[in-house]
């Protein structure tokens, strides 16, 4: 489970996350719904501890900055940081050591899916952007992570990694992995969430549960949200 109580994050005056709060149950997946700017990238960070914040933030009830709580956190961030000179190969085997675990063949099924096996012995620099993000994506779920973060996790992949991504997602989650997917595009987060939280202004300016119930679709709602406070912020 992925618990955020209370968390505001500041720079200098500026107020990027304002006093957030919510949950991200086992099984579940959690949408960060927002335009450019709301906010998103930044509570990502502080999750993944790569920001200080005031607040409280518990991966499956440990502190999110401790050892423990790394151990069972996945993150693929929107930009892919991979390493010039180490090949695909060697990225996973360098995870799987950070981490101390033995591969049984999981690290080579990723690469397989995401159709890199093939390219397992090029180096970081000689992979494209939608194949570092392919890497990226195989490095963060190498480990079998309880808790995985995604930032922006479709841009620059092609059709068939998006495809497979998705059914990564619905896996995740029927394992009773706790999903957060932060992106402000609609189309690809379709039907599989459980709970989207919209943000405005570093804030959440709505929370919509998924259970079947008739209503605004999340389309409506994010649209009535985003481009009212657009309107606001002209007058």
């Amino acid at each position: 489970m992925l618990s955020i109580s209370d968390v505001t994050k500041k720079y200098g005056k500026h107020v990027a996350n304002d006093n957030i709060s919510f949950a991200v149950g086992d099984g579940q997946i959690g949408i960060l719904l927002g335009p450019n700017g709301a906010g998103k990238s930044t509570i990502i960070k502080c999750i993944t501890g790569l920001l200080r914040f005031t607040g409280r933030i518990e991966i499956n009830g440990v502190e999110n900055t401790s050892l423990e709580a790394k151990r069972q956190l996945g993150y693929i961030p929107e930009m892919p940081a991979v390493y010039d000179l180490l090949t695909v190969s060697e990225h996973l085997e360098f995870i799987c050591r950070a981490y101390k675990i033995t591969d049984d063949g999981y690290c080579q099924k990723l690469l397989e899916r995401l159709e890199l096996w093939d390219k397992k012995d090029k180096l970081g620099k000689e992979l494209s952007k939608g194949m570092q993000q392919k890497l990226s994506i195989c490095c963060a779920l190498c480990h079998r992570p309880r808790v995985v973060v995604f930032d922006e996790p479709l841009v620059g992949l092609d059709p068939h990694a998006i495809k497979v991504l998705k059914q990564i997602f619905r896996e995740l989650k029927a394992e009773g992995a706790s999903v957060l997917i932060s992106t402000h595009m609609l189309d690809s987060v379709e039907d599989y969430w459980d709970v989207a939280n919209i943000m405005v202004n570093g804030r959440f300016a709505a929370t919509k549960v998924n259970d079947g119930s008739e209503g605004k679709s999340l389309e409506d709602l994010f649209f009535e949200i985003t481009e009212g406070n657009a309107e606001e912020a002209a007058q």
